[in-house]
């Protein structure tokens, strides 16, 4: 899907990994499952991605 470089950045919580495709997005939400969106960069800028794309909906009491 993408190169080793992208990877590595989906695995550090204080790195913003960047613009994302929504594969990339899907994959990042799958590899910081145990992250909060709170505290974790790759997540936030994952759900973001997807909630934009429109394949994930936010509950209206979750904080964007």
């Amino acid at each position: 899907m993408y190169g080793t470089a992208n990877c590595s950045v989906l695995t550090e919580c204080a790195k913003d990994p960047g613009e994302l495709t929504a594969g990339q997005a899907h994959t990042a939400m799958q590899v910081r499952l145990d992250c909060g969106v709170e505290l974790c960069r790759v997540r936030r800028r994952a759900r973001r991605t997807l909630v934009e794309a429109r394949p994930m909906v936010l509950d209206e009491r979750a904080t964007p």
